[in-house]
């Protein structure tokens, strides 16, 4: 069961005028980095007169994560949090904050405050623009060890080679997309949250990588290490092929008579 502590009638704040960027985060045991990252999200998007929301999506926290959360809600109107009983994931959680979200945009960013919100101003400015439908962040020194980014450099030649996947970063959680795509993005299913751009250009959206900042985890530890990334990624690998096959395209595009249906009656 998903809750809010901002909901008030059918799951939207009242008298609130519906945001521009919606900014979905999933935490898991992340008591001593909410705080800041909601204080960092205030000054570098808030304060940049950006009208937006960020939604914290706790994923069945064993900590006091959920309790902090909740205080910053009761200051912060702009911060809605979402409560999951047990963890199920990050790509689920993604899924259920975008689920929920109200903006035109959706930005996504991790809970540890190695992202740096300020980042999101360039990359929503370009998907606003028109330039394309998402911006991928790609972080250029990464405070990684030796054995992270041996993995990272394992799955990146493995998605080359089984999906024909270009994008080099595809495990940067800063980017900017927009509402309808991200809506499509089949994140109920696990380890989704790791091929974002590649299905993204699957369902047809312009995706570009754009330099972003990488900084060391503040507090807490990390939730992935070298073998729940590289055999969960490989067999992840083989899933998102077995989609892309069958992915077809459900448009169509409506034909109408140019003769009326049925003629006018004249009394």
């Amino acid at each position: 069961m998903i809750t809010s502590s901002t909901f008030s009638v059918d799951g939207q704040p009242l008298d609130e005028p519906w945001p521009e960027l919606s900014i979905v985060v999933p935490a898991l045991n992340e008591e001593g980095n909410v705080g800041p990252l909601v204080e960092q999200v205030k000054v570098a998007v808030i304060g940049a007169g950006i009208e937006a929301e960020l939604i914290v999506v706790d994923d069945g926290s064993s900590d006091g994560t959920l309790v902090r959360l909740r205080e910053l809600a009761s200051s912060h109107r702009w911060l809605r949090v979402l409560h999951r009983p047990r963890p199920m994931g990050q790509s689920a959680a993604l899924h259920a904050g975008i689920a929920t979200s109200r903006g035109r945009f959706v930005a996504t960013l991790d809970a540890d405050l190695q992202n740096d919100p300020t980042d999101l101003i360039r990359l929503l400015a370009l998907v606003r623009a028109g330039h394309a439908d998402m911006a991928q962040g790609l972080r250029i020194r990464r405070n990684d060890s030796p054995a992270r980014k041996f993995s990272s450099w394992v799955g990146r030649a493995t998605r080359r080679l089984t999906l024909g996947d270009t994008i080099y970063d595809t495990g940067c959680s800063t980017r900017v997309v927009r509402a309808e795509i991200a809506q499509r993005l089949p994140l109920q299913f696990k380890g989704m949250h790791r091929f974002l751009p590649l299905y993204a250009r699957m369902l047809g959206a312009r995706v570009i990588e754009v330099p972003v900042n990488h900084r060391p985890r503040h507090s807490g530890l990390a939730k992935y290490g070298m073998w729940n990334r590289a055999f969960c990624g490989l067999i992840d690998c083989f899933a998102v092929r077995w989609m892309r096959h069958r992915l077809r395209d459900t448009s169509c595009q409506p034909i109408y008579s140019e003769e009326p249906r049925y003629a006018e009656t004249k009394r």
